[in-house]
């Protein structure tokens, strides 16, 4: 049963795909149901993958097959707070190693177009810390990263 409400996220024809890297990837995520056309549409033939019922870190998805039409874009994107510079690792490098691409200011691209924000919990720390100077120190380094380093973060709050 989908939920009240639920992200819907297009693909030509790798939703399959996409759910299950994101299972294997994130926590609390999960594949839960494949949809099959049953007659033919625009996009595909009846039999093939139509939907895909998944989760993201504990968020109801769908993901469609819908064609080629439509594409990702930075306008949406999924964003993770981490706890550590491992994790942000981790993260960071199965996005981007699986045929994914650096952006900036920890904005990367799966392979599938979505975007994702790998954000430490300690940069939003340091980016809204009460000293105004201490904030602009991180927030200056953070600008120039494409995946956070958390130690350079911090270095750059104490000044």
């Amino acid at each position: 049963m989908i939920s009240k409400n639920t992200i819907c996220l297009w693909y030509d024809g790798t939703a399959s795909d996409a759910a299950t890297f994101y299972a294997e990837t994130f926590p609390d995520s999960t594949v839960k149901v494949v949809h099959r056309a049953p007659g033919d549409y625009p996009a595909g033939k009846q039999g093939d993958v139509l939907t895909v019922e998944f989760t993201v870190m504990g968020i109801p998805c769908l993901g469609l097959n819908g064609g080629s039409a439509f594409k990702h874009s930075e306008a949406f994107s999924f964003q993770v707070a981490t706890d550590d510079q491992a994790e942000t690792d981790r993260l960071w490098n199965a996005i981007v190693g699986n045929g994914g691409q650096e952006s900036q200011c920890g904005w990367c691209k799966d392979k599938w177009g979505l975007s994702w924000q790998i954000t430490p919990r300690a940069l939003v720390a340091a980016i809204s810390d009460p000293d105004p100077a201490a904030a602009k120190r991180a927030f200056e380094a953070m600008m120039g990263m494409k995946k956070i380093d958390i130690a350079a973060i911090e270095a750059a709050r104490r000044g």
